[in-house]
This record gives C-alpha cells, structure tokens and sequence, in this order.
C-alpha cells in the first residue's frame, strides 16, 4: 500500500566517509553497513519534496518543502537477496506537522526549523541551495553544469541513490518501508559551499565532520517516488 506519493527534486548530497563504530549504536536489528569499495558513508541531503500526497490526499499548505536529512547505508539478507536501505540520523522539515507524521507513524527522528530554498538556471550553471536554522542558519549550496546525465552502472553515484529501502531503529525494535522510484540523473559538479555545525545539530560524535573534507559531492535530479506502508521486521 502506497503511505505517500510525491517527488523528490535536486537532490545535494554531500558525502563523507566515517569510521564504522560511530554508526553501530543507530545500527537496526537484522541489518549490517554497506560499504562501497571499502568505505563506510555518511551523506548529508537537501532535497525538495513536491506535489506531495499522503494516503492519496494533497493537503494545502504541506504539498511543497524542503528536507535535509543526515543518512548512513545499511543493507538486510532476506531469502538470499539483498535489500539495500538507509537509515537516518535526523531529518528536518519546515512545518511541525510534517515532523508530526513522520515520527508517529514512522518513528523517524524528524525535527522541524525554518528552512528555505533557492533554485535558479543561469549561464547554463545550475545552483541548488538549500538553508535551515536552529540557533543559527546553517547551508549547503551546489553549482553544477545544466545539463543532466544518465547514471553509470556500479559508480559511486549509483551506490548511494540505489538504496530503496528506509530501516528504522526504535528500542529493539525495527521497522521497514520500501521507497519506489527509477534511476536518477545527475548534474556535474563545479562548486560547492557547506556551512554547517555538525555537532550543534547531529551530537558530539558528528563534529569532526565541521574538519573532514567530503569524498564526492553530487546532484541529482530526482523523480516521482512512492513510500509504502512500514512493516516490522523484527
């Protein structure tokens, strides 16, 4: 059953490698971390969410916004097939009753700040920025060339948007949720700017991020999407 349709859009991800240990006590119950050639990732994501509707219905006012989300990779054997999924350290929306939803019936870790956004096309450059505030404003800006390009088959890029499932750690429990949509385009990067205090918004043990520098920055261009019902799996 279909919990939310909608699209996701201009997608910034920033990704950074972290040691394996720091991710072990937001690890899920039945799931272990998925590596790319040997590294652990974490990626920080602003995206938008439009034309959104949940359980079929557009509601005024929450159909638009932005989302930032910090996230880690982990993957689930079942019949001896892999699944590939994320699971997320917090997620930030501009509106309470997104947070409100998304925390009830997902037991994520929404929280909800002022945000805003800035989309604009000019001399073929491509800028996605996206800005949100706690005690103080925090941004991530991408500059990228215009013209978007196919996936490549086991790239970097492919490893961090091909993960279709969404694991949740509550107490000892874990809950899953399949996300649905076709392969992603991306945007070749030309700049990027990041100004954010990790560890004011994700802890302590985030703050040696404010120091690292990323190991690939990337823009994707999004499609339509569609979240299914959770089931516990453990």
């Amino acid at each position: 059953m279909n919990f939310l349709k909608a699209e996701w859009r201009k997608l910034a991800i920033i990704n950074y490698e972290i040691d394996p240990e720091i991710l072990e006590k937001y690890l899920p119950g039945g799931t272990e971390l998925d590596f790319y050639h040997g590294k652990c990732y974490v990626s920080l994501v602003g995206f938008m969410f439009l034309n959104t509707r949940l359980l079929g219905l557009s509601i005024p006012f929450y159909r638009n916004f932005e989302e930032v989300n910090l996230r880690f990779y982990v993957k689930k054997k079942e019949k001896n097939t892999w699944k590939r999924g994320v699971v997320f350290i917090k997620e930030i929306v501009p509106k309470y009753a997104l947070s409100f939803v998304a925390n009830t019936f997902y037991q994520e870790n929404y929280k909800t700040m002022p945000m805003d956004n800035t989309i604009q096309v000019n001399d073929n450059e491509l800028t996605v920025r996206y800005s949100w505030k706690d005690k103080s404003w925090h941004s991530l800006r991408i500059t990228a060339d215009c013209t978007a390009k196919p996936m490549e088959n086991d790239s970097e890029f492919e490893f961090i948007t091909e993960h279709y499932f969404g694991f949740t750690k509550r107490k000892n429990k874990t809950s899953e949720y399949e996300v649905c949509h076709p392969k992603w385009d991306h945007y070749e990067i030309k700049d990027y700017q990041l100004d954010i205090e990790f560890s004011a918004l994700y802890g302590k043990e985030f703050e040696f991020l404010n120091e690292r520098m990323p190991v690939s920055v990337m823009l994707a261009e999004g499609s339509e999407i569609e979240v299914n019902t959770k089931k516990y799996i453990i």
